[in-house]
């Protein structure tokens, strides 16, 4: 590829990326006042947020069963208010745990 059809690739693919980080500034100019929208919106990164990082969990680790058993055990540490350290900490190594036995 030459260096013209390279800097060609790399505008379009900034164009691209720019336009869904522009589009809400252009097109919410107001302040949204309808609390249903409000509502919505704030849920939207935690949806994100889980609809991308689900299937890396699963599909993480050598087996499903593994990273399952991990999941579930980072869901009780998390559901009991414990630091984002330890549930991590402990999903890591119920993982590990689940490999050596699996």
């Amino acid at each position: 590829m030459t260096v013209t059809k390279q800097f060609i690739a790399v505008m379009v693919m900034a164009f691209v990326t720019y336009i869904p980080r522009v589009a809400p500034l252009v097109i919410f100019k107001r302040k949204i006042k309808s609390r249903f929208i409000r509502s919505f919106l704030s849920y939207v990164p935690y949806a994100v947020l889980g609809a991308m990082t689900f299937p890396s969990i699963l599909y993480s680790t050598q087996h499903l069963y593994s990273a399952i058993a991990g999941l579930v055990v980072a869901l009780v540490v998390a559901y009991f208010d414990k630091s984002l350290i330890k549930v991590a900490v402990s999903a890591i190594l119920t993982v590990y745990i689940f490999e050596l036995l699996i």
